[in-house]
């Protein structure tokens, strides 16, 4: 559990060094972002009687609040961006 705990730490680590990437090239080409990996990281609190709210994850995940993060760091997605994710989007 060390182990999974600290690469969980690095992903994040590595996610803050990487801005740049927007959660859809992230949803595009790997079919999860940083939202899906706070409401991961929420559902798997729950299931161990912690209790998180969705932005508390998401300050975990991101490293600050979400609107800080999308005000400093989140550009426009292209057309050719949402068109991807309109054909890849997961099926709920």
């Amino acid at each position: 559990m060390e182990i999974e705990a600290a690469a969980f730490r690095r992903l994040l680590a590595h996610f803050d060094q990487r801005s740049d990437v927007q959660n859809i090239d992230l949803m595009n080409l790997a079919g999860f972002c940083r939202n899906c990996l706070s409401k991961w990281y929420r559902a798997e609190a729950e299931e161990r009687g912690v209790e998180i709210d969705y932005d508390q994850a998401r300050e975990r995940v991101y490293g600050m609040p979400y609107d800080d993060w999308k005000k400093i760091n989140q550009t426009p997605a292209s057309a050719e961006q949402l068109a991807s994710y309109e054909k890849n989007k997961p099926k709920e």
